[in-house]
């Protein structure tokens, strides 16, 4: 295998294009060739198998979906109240809907777990630690509500992240906007 660490990342980027563009039956190392620009065969250099690709596609998903140190530096400036707390939520629907293919590839790889099994762990681990990290950023925070808030706005948002990027016409961006200050609203009140 190859180990040019900057070419690898450049497949896995363009692996998640694929994905998001031709689902999984479309990511073939020759597609990532081709959408990476590199000459044919260069993915087969960088990943064993096609189940190599989809393992560290699902890892590199996720590190372009969260926010930088600048986005979590402001996230803890201000009073945290229930104004802040939608605030950070629209902030997150916003940054993980304008990363649409990384998104809409991580849908076709949760589907895609539950064929993969090696998939499937590491999509289980770097999920439950997301949300692990979600939780305790918010012990820490001083903002309202407890894990539970955490976990129902978690399951809540990702659903209309899904319906903002697969049937965008469904909501329009002002019933968006409403939709995630009540989520918060409600699961802080509950």
């Amino acid at each position: 295998m190859r180990s040019n660490p900057e070419r690898r990342q450049a497949l896995i980027d363009a692996a998640i294009e694929v994905l998001a563009r031709e689902g999984a039956r479309g990511l073939t190392f020759r597609a990532v060739d081709a959408e990476a620009a590199v000459p044919p065969g260069t993915a087969s250099n960088y990943f064993a198998n096609r189940d190599d690709l989809f393992t560290q596609v699902g890892g590199r998903i996720y590190e372009r979906l969260l926010p930088d140190e600048a986005a979590i530096a402001r996230s803890r400036e201000g009073v945290q109240d229930e104004t802040r707390y939608a605030e950070l939520m629209h902030e997150l629907v916003d940054r993980v809907s304008a990363f649409n293919s990384g998104y809409l590839a991580l849908l076709e790889l949760r589907l895609e777990s539950t064929r993969r099994p090696e998939l499937r762990a590491v999509l289980t681990k770097r999920i439950r630690e997301d949300i692990d990290a979600n939780i305790g950023y918010h012990a820490t925070s001083g903002l309202p509500g407890d894990s539970t808030s955490v976990v129902l706005l978690y399951l809540t948002l990702n659903w209309l992240i899904v319906e903002r990027l697969t049937l965008p016409d469904i909501f329009t961006e002002q019933e968006i906007h409403e939709l995630v200050d009540a989520a918060v609203r409600r699961s802080l009140n509950a």
